[in-house]
């Protein structure tokens, strides 16, 4: 008996204990559990502060940017009224009539008519003169100039200088189809396109001979229709009553090369005029000498650095 009620004291003890325990844990537990919304609630608090007083900073910031650009606006919508009305004043001033814009208010040319109508006309008169005088003179110059151009102009003697003579490459020829004794050639003169040149060598030079050969072209006599083809230029030769050459240049020439004469320095035409008959007016003097050499008054016709221009048999006979 007495065992019996031991055993049921310890199981009630050892309940008791792990009651307490039991009791003791949950206490614990709901301690930090309120401690961790205490300390949450205060972090909420803390971040609500912190946005309150950020956004403040924010606006004061913009407020402050706002007052910046007023004051900056407010100082160039002066400088602007300023220089506008000094604008104003000096087309007034020059006589100009101010006309406002549809919609917007008039313009404000008081203050301009009345500077101008407190101007002394003393002052206004010698500005006329001013004006008047200045334009006389650009006229004056302009007038000057041309005159001084055409003198130029004139001046340019009347000799081989004035003329375009350049090494050209035939790349094809062919007979006329309208007329036996006309080549009709295509000669590369070292432009853009071959130039279309006819020539009346039909009777004199066989066409394989005029094949892919080099020859001196007239290149700024006035382009002209001969036999309904239009010829841009002309192919120069030595010439007697019963004979024509080709003139040959230089073996190393190439197309585009220049021809020059000495003492005489190239100053070409851009286009001959027919009318003042300067080509005629060279023919006379352009010659072979006894060396074969094509000449113009003895001076020998030649591409610098590179040769002379000859006959093959002609000499002191003439070059057109």
């Amino acid at each position: 008996m007495y065992s019996r009620n031991f055993a049921n004291v310890s199981s009630l003890f050892h309940s008791a204990t792990y009651l307490n325990a039991y009791c003791s844990h949950k206490y614990l537990k709901m301690i930090s559990l309120e401690s961790v919304i205490e300390n949450n609630n205060k972090s909420m608090k803390l971040v609500d502060a912190l946005k309150s007083e950020l956004t403040a900073i924010q606006a004061e910031l913009l407020n402050r940017k706002k007052s910046e650009l007023r004051g900056e606006n407010a100082r160039l919508q002066k400088q602007v009224e300023s220089v506008k009305a000094e604008l104003i004043a000096l087309e007034c001033r020059n006589g100009k009539k101010q006309i406002p814009l549809p919609g917007t208010r008039s313009l404000n040319t008081a203050s301009c008519d009345d500077s101008t109508d407190n101007q002394p006309q003393q002052f206004q008169k010698k500005e006329n003169e001013k004006t008047k005088l200045e334009k006389g003179k650009k006229v004056t110059k302009e007038k000057t100039q041309e005159k001084t151009k055409n003198a130029a102009i004139i001046e340019v003697p009347v000799d081989v200088r004035r003329l375009d003579l350049r090494i050209g490459k035939i790349v094809e020829v062919s007979r006329h189809p309208d007329a036996d004794s006309l080549y009709v050639e295509k000669i590369d003169c070292g432009e853009s396109q071959a130039r279309t040149v006819i020539s009346g060598l039909v009777k004199f030079v066989p066409l394989e001979e005029m094949e892919n050969r080099l020859v001196v072209v007239l290149c700024n006599l006035k382009p002209v229709k001969m036999r309904g083809i239009l010829s841009e230029g002309m192919v120069m030769c030595a010439s007697s009553t019963d004979k024509i050459e080709v003139l040959s240049p230089p073996e190393n020439a190439m197309p585009g090369d220049l021809v020059h004469c000495e003492g005489f320095p190239r100053e070409p035409d851009a286009q001959l005029n027919p009318k003042k008959k300067i080509f005629e007016t060279c023919a006379p003097d352009l010659k072979t000498n006894d060396s074969l050499v094509a000449c113009f008054k003895g001076s020998p016709l030649h591409v610098p650095g590179k040769g002379q221009i000859l006959a093959q048999t002609l000499k002191n006979v003439q070059v057109k």
